[in-house]
Formats: C-alpha cells, sequence, structure tokens
C-alpha cells in the first residue's frame, strides 16, 4: 500500500510538474508574441522566455502555430466566462454601463491577450476562424438569449435579438479597439467610467433627438 500512494503522489507531481511546464510556455508566448507580435517572435525565444529547452517546448507543443491557437483559444474562453458572469449578476437590464465599465476595465488585464487577437487574426485565417466559431458565435448565442428575455419582459422593445445581441457585442469589439489606439494606457478609472456610460447611452437610447 505504501509503494502504491508513494507511486502515486510521484505521477500526480510529475503531471503537475508538466502542467506548469506547459503553463509557462503559454504565459510567454502570451507575452512575446504582444509585444514582437508571431513572425517576430521564434521558438528558440519561446523557450528561453519560458526557462525550457525548446526540445521540451516541442514535446508540448508540436509547432509554434499550435501554441498561438492555443493561447487565443483559452483566452477567449476566460473573457466569454467573464461576460456570462457578468450577465447573470447583473442587476437591471438597464445596467449595461456596469458591465461595459468592468469590461474596460479588464482590459488592462487582457491587453497583450487583446493585442495578439487583433493584430494576428488578420494574418492567420485558422486563428480568425477559431474566434469566430469558439467565441463570437458561443457568445452571440448567450448574448441573444438575455435580450430575448429582456424583450419577453417589456423590458426592451421587440425587435430581432439576434441584431442586438450583434450590437450588444460589437460594443466590445469597439471599447478594445478604443483601448488599443484610442484610450491612454494610464487613464483614470473616472476616463473608463465616462466612456462606458456613453456607449451604453447610445445602446440604449440611440443618438436622435427625442421628439
Amino acid at each position: 500500500m505504501q509503494i502504491f500512494r508513494r507511486q502515486l503522489l510521484e505521477d500526480n507531481k510529475g503531471r503537475s510538474s508538466e502542467e506548469n511546464t506547459r503553463q509557462r510556455i503559454l504565459d510567454a508566448a502570451l507575452r512575446l508574441f504582444a509585444d514582437r507580435g508571431y513572425d517576430g517572435t521564434t521558438t528558440k525565444d519561446l523557450a528561453t522566455a519560458a526557462n525550457v529547452a525548446e526540445g521540451t517546448l516541442f514535446r508540448h507543443f508540436p509547432s509554434k502555430k499550435t501554441i498561438l491557437i492555443e493561447v487565443a483559444s483559452l483566452g477567449w474562453v476566460e473573457i466569454l466566462t467573464d461576460l456570462l458572469t457578468e450577465l447573470s449578476e447583473m442587476g437591471s437590464y438597464k445596467a449595461v454601463d456596469r458591465v461595459m465599465r468592468r469590461r474596460m476595465l479588464n482590459f488592462k488585464k487582457n491587453n497583450n491577450l487583446m493585442r495578439v487577437c487583433f493584430m494576428e487574426a488578420q494574418f492567420h485565417p485558422e486563428l480568425r476562424d477559431l474566434i469566430q466559431s469558439e467565441a463570437i458565435v458561443k457568445m452571440s448565442d448567450v448574448a441573444e438569449a438575455f435580450f430575448q428575455t429582456a424583450m419577453d419582459r417589456g423590458i426592451y422593445r421587440q425587435m430581432n435579438p439576434k441584431i442586438v445581441a450583434r450590437v450588444f457585442l460589437g460594443m466590445f469589439a469597439i471599447s478594445a479597439f478604443s483601448y488599443q489606439t484610442v484610450i491612454d494606457p494610464s487613464a483614470s478609472p473616472q476616463d473608463l467610467q465616462e466612456m462606458a456610460e456613453g456607449i451604453a447611452d447610445i445602446f440604449l437610447n440611440g443618438v436622435l433627438v427625442k421628439e
């Protein structure tokens, strides 16, 4: 029994070590792809940044492209999970600005991921397809169901919930793009709040003067 228990502990330790190595490679890849771009990063760079041998890197991932896809896939799953959590905890269907503000604050945390996806998706069709199938479609389905419920309850006027969902998710894309190109990285929480409220107001009320 003691031999079996010792072997089990050693096996678990080995698996934990392998998982840690794999995660170090992914973390290093996210940093380097964001800083240098995919083409500007070699597998040797990745191995050095992850503090592993290049052979170890290829034992975990067959190619650099595989690492890029894995980084994006895991990142979008995290973003989708965050959005689902926020929608489920949304106290009011009108509290779009709060969800938007939290999303924008999270762009700081997810800055490297957004950079990699925005920059590299245009050059790698498989990454673009992944984002479309694994992230956008799933997020659209969730958002569509959310807004359909709001319409059924008479909070939003009746319209095509799929279009509303796409517009809603488009706001996040605009916010992410703005964070990359317009918003000062040192922007205060108040600045982000103002932008979040402005986007939410346009989403809920449009831009035309009420007659």
